[in-house]
């Protein structure tokens, strides 16, 4: 029972009290209050039911946050690191926080309200944002590695448990949130998986109703209007009445027979054939190959591999002589050497516990205007440590120039990253393209000349450094580094450069980059007249 209506009738009886004071006087005035009595006892009755369902909403909750915490107490960096995790943390949070509060409001608890407002004005609290950001995660994570509906939905990643199953409500708002986001594709699959929990579970933790309005309306968009009219006539036998549904019944019926009409005049008026498991591919080297590439399908030819090799690097260096690099070529032309254990655990550790409280969106580049802006293609955070803040970042900035025999006077502060859930980023480049003129104008040192990327973790599933353009694939390696030119000797950018960050699957990757620039290298690289063909040219 709603506590405001309680209010209303508690005070109408106390009116009543004051207004009828002398009611012992006369039996009729007695019997009236057996009357009043009866109602007193259906209202507190009410009142108790609501409490007790109150409350067994909240024990219920309770146990859900207990049990889950105390999961995550066992180990929290590998439990945020699933993303399956990470997901349901935000929405425990979230849209399961919402109902927290509106049942704990629902008993005007103001000292209690108090604390959360407390709480969520002075610690970190997540947003509606955050909960579609990590939706959106696990869509992607689903694309990107194929995975199945349904075992997302038990907690497995690629065939491996790492999590307790989704509920049937947890479906629903990944699905509500694809909704939100117009992509009606991956709002079909959860709330099919979140219909099919639904009859699975004795305690229903959602409306089979709601399931059908996002169903039905997700399905006519994706161009089922035949399937989507089915799908409206059940809802409607749940709840007769429901306007939106009795709107969308009569508007499918008429495309259905404007589609009979059709067929009439000649025209087949077939529908398109979906198929919820094709996606389109832009090109020989586009997303299709890039996701492949992620998932480990695509290698190197046998002929290209048998070419490569692994070896002590000193440079003539006299430490290096003492200790040499332990280099692996993983590509030729254009050349990308992997350099091994060249990050200490303790080099690690200063840099992780430097970056993570300055940690802010990474951003992009702006081709037009130059400017840093965040974007949905890479979803990470980042800061950037200077030498002078700690040795261990003059020491990794020294190294990188041991490594590439290049000055490090005009290259870049250390950038650090950490990926959040699923988090990505997109093929790109890591250099100025020609036609992008303003690009680093503001540094004044050139362009981007070579990149020396360190991998400062190992990743469970997922999180791979892809080139599409050459199929090469490097795996995270804690303590390797990556290293390649960007610019061919002649300046212009090497299109074959073009690398991507896969989508972490599960695991935590932190990475630092060390981007090198043109200004001060004339002597280190010299520049030659010779221009690469065009084809290799972006």
């Amino acid at each position: 029972m709603d506590v405001s209506v309680l209010i209303q009738s508690i005070l109408l009886i106390f009116c009543a009290g004051r207004v009828h004071s002398e009611v012992f006087t006369a039996l009729a005035d007695l019997e009236e209050l057996l009357q009043t009595e009866s109602s007193l006892i259906y209202t507190l009755e009410n009142y108790i039911r609501a409490e007790e369902e109150k409350l067994d909403y909240l024990k219920r909750y309770a146990h859900i946050y207990k049990s889950q915490y105390e999961k995550a107490a066992e180990d929290v960096q590998v439990y945020v690191a699933n993303p399956i995790n990470a997901y349901t943390l935000v929405k425990r949070l979230t849209a399961d926080w919402k109902e927290v509060e509106n049942l704990i409001t629902m008993d005007l608890s103001p000292d209690y309200m108090e604390n959360i407002t407390y709480i969520k004005e002075n610690m970190k609290f997540p947003t509606d944002e955050d909960l579609n950001g990590a939706a959106v995660a696990l869509t992607r994570l689903q694309d990107t590695y194929r995975l199945e509906t349904s075992s997302l939905a038990r907690g497995e990643l690629n065939g491996i448990k790492y999590s307790s199953e989704l509920s049937a409500a947890d479906c629903f708002e990944l699905g509500r949130q694809s909704y939100n986001n117009e992509d009606y594709y991956h709002t079909q699959l959860w709330m099919r998986e979140a219909d099919s929990r639904l009859n699975r579970e004795a305690n229903e933790t959602v409306g089979r109703s709601d399931i059908l309005e996002y169903l039905a309306f997700s399905t006519y968009k994706q161009g089922n209007i035949r399937l989507a009219l089915d799908l409206t006539n059940k809802l409607l036998e749940i709840l007769p009445t429901h306007t939106r549904a009795l709107g969308n019944k009569v508007y499918y019926e008429d495309e259905l027979q404007k589609i009979v009409e059709e067929k009439r005049k000649g025209d087949d008026g077939s529908e398109a054939i979906q198929n919820d498991e094709i996606k389109p591919n832009d090109g020989v080297h586009g997303r299709e190959f890039y996701e492949q590439m992620c998932r480990g399908e695509i290698t190197l030819s046998d002929a290209k591999l048998s070419k490569l090799k692994c070896r002590y690097l000193n440079k003539n260096h006299p430490f290096l002589l003492i200790a040499p690099f332990k280099v692996e070529e993983a590509h030729h032309k254009p050349d990308i050497f992997i350099f091994h254990d060249v990050l200490a655990d303790s080099e690690i550790a200063t840099i992780r516990r430097m970056a993570q409280p300055r940690f802010r969106r990474a951003t992009v580049q702006n081709t037009d205007t130059g400017e840093l802006e965040i974007a949905q293609y890479r979803i990470s955070k980042s800061a950037w440590l200077k030498e002078e803040e700690h040795k261990h970042i003059a020491d990794v900035s020294q190294r990188v120039s041991d490594i590439t025999g290049l000055t490090m006077a005009t290259a870049e502060e250390l950038q650090v990253v950490n990926y959040g859930i699923g988090g990505h980023y997109e093929p790109h480049f890591d250099f100025a393209r020609k036609d992008e003129l303003n690009a680093f104008k503001s540094l004044g040192t050139g362009n981007r000349i070579a990149t020396v990327l360190f991998y400062m973790t190992d990743v469970e599933q997922g999180g791979a450094t892809v080139f599409p353009s050459i199929s090469v694939t490097l795996w995270p390696k804690k303590g390797a580094a990556a290293f390649w030119h960007n610019l061919h000797p002649s300046g212009d950018g090497d299109k074959m450069t073009r690398h991507a960050a896969c989508p972490v699957l599960t695991g935590s990757k932190w990475v630092s980059n060390k981007w090198i620039h043109e200004r001060g290298q004339e002597f280190l690289r010299p520049c030659t007249l010779d221009r690469p063909n065009e084809d290799f040219v972006a």
